[in-house]
């Protein structure tokens, strides 16, 4: 007995569906491709701070540990020639500016009274302002070879809830 012929039904439906499901899925992936890159793109020509978190590949190269519950946060990135710097801000708690510190071996003592470490040109970047009205605190931590060096103010006024700026640089030369 000869093979038995599908009904006419099955072959308008299943034809259609192995020309259509490959096609919806290469129009998918092709506008999914082509919003990546549009979204790196912004990011790469920011000029002002980003109210997002950083992305953890940008915490890592830059060694920057943004304590959990820590909000607002906002970063900048910017690149040139001789150096990569990481520009982040936050707000935290008193536990939260301990962690922060602990991951570079360092302690609230550390922290000098009254010195705002970012320098001014750092702090144009990304429109920083420390006035005098406030209660700053800062500690410079400079590493050896590839590691990033770190500029690290922190605003004291509220207590509970300091704000942590810091300027992560790598330079290549």
């Amino acid at each position: 007995m000869p093979p038995r012929k599908p009904p006419r039904w099955v072959q308008w439906t299943v034809v259609p569906l192995l020309i259509l499901v490959p096609i919806g899925y290469v129009i998918i992936s092709a506008e999914q491709s082509r919003d990546s890159g549009e979204e790196k793109q912004q990011q790469a020509a920011a000029t002002t701070l980003t109210h997002l978190w950083p992305t953890k590949v940008q915490r890592r190269i830059y060694e920057v540990t943004i304590p959990s519950g820590s909000d607002p946060v906002a970063y900048l990135e910017t690149n040139n020639w001789a150096s990569s710097s990481f520009y982040v801000q936050f707000r935290t708690n008193q536990g939260g500016l301990d962690t922060f510190l602990a991951q570079y071996g360092k302690s609230r003592s550390a922290l000098a009274d009254a010195d705002v470490t970012v320098s001014p040109k750092q702090a144009r970047t990304v429109r920083w302002t420390f006035g005098a009205d406030r209660r700053w605190a800062g500690l410079k931590l400079k590493q050896h070879g590839d590691k990033p060096d770190h500029n690290i103010t922190v605003d004291f006024s509220d207590t509970d809830h300091p704000v942590v700026y810091v300027v992560s640089t790598i330079n290549f030369r």
